[in-house]
């Protein structure tokens, strides 16, 4: 079989899964297909974005803390469950919207289990494709694998304490620099790279369904503490 036949199939592939919601309600686990460079792998276009807890709207979810680029900074939300203390610990963490898994690993001192997922969307006004990526920090458990694809609302992993660290609460952040990592190694801490999240979700809530997938830049995640991403 031909390369672009095989190309054909798997998008095709991958079109049926983005119906069923690429994980949302099925089980299925679909890896994303890379460029033979391995520097863009292929990722449907986002159809909206969610809150990654209490799906689709928080409900039962209260953010405790916000967006701060000044000193003292914090660099994304923390969300934390209605009933106070570890009533949370456990709960199920979701993907904001569809996109790629760019980077799932313990990375231990004070972010413990993080996922990292890469979205493409179209700007409604300019009609461009763009990226950003959504980090979920803290986790108790790590339900997806590196490479994968999820879509809005799949599961990424479950609320933790980062092992006792903290009451149980997810730390959430989004990038618009899809170089950030957890080192948040050279990246200017301003709004050009850093975004708020609840807004940014409220903004893109609902995109037009385009079945499309496009290429997603990978590569550039830069190691940190041992582990890597894409």
């Amino acid at each position: 079989m031909c390369p672009m036949l095989r190309l054909l199939r798997y998008l095709f592939l991958l079109t049926t899964l983005l119906v069923a919601g690429l994980g949302a309600q099925a089980n299925a686990i679909v890896m994303a297909k890379k460029t033979p460079d391995g520097k863009w792998a292929f990722v449907p276009l986002a159809d909206g974005f969610d809150f990654p807890v209490g799906k689709p709207d928080g409900k039962g979810y209260y953010k405790s803390r916000g967006l701060r680029l000044a000193t003292p900074r914090h660099l994304g939300e923390d969300w934390n469950g209605e009933g106070g203390g570890n009533s949370d610990l456990g709960d199920p963490v979701y993907s904001i919207g569809m996109g790629l898994v760019t980077y799932a690993a313990d990375a231990r001192g004070r972010w413990g289990k993080v996922v990292i997922v890469r979205h493409a969307f179209r700007e409604p006004k300019s009609g461009k494709v763009l990226c950003c990526q959504s980090l979920y920090s803290h986790l108790d458990r790590i339900d997806v694998r590196l490479g994968q694809l999820v879509g809005r609302g799949a599961q990424v992993g479950t609320i933790g304490t980062n092992d006792g660290m903290f009451t149980a609460h997810l730390h959430a952040e989004l990038h618009f620099n899809v170089l950030v990592n957890c080192g948040h190694q050279g990246i200017p801490k301003n709004a050009a790279n850093y975004g708020n999240l609840s807004e940014f979700i409220k903004h893109y809530r609902r995109l037009p369904v385009e079945k499309k997938f496009v290429k997603l830049p990978i590569g550039g995640f830069l190691p940190y503490k041992n582990t890597s991403g894409l």
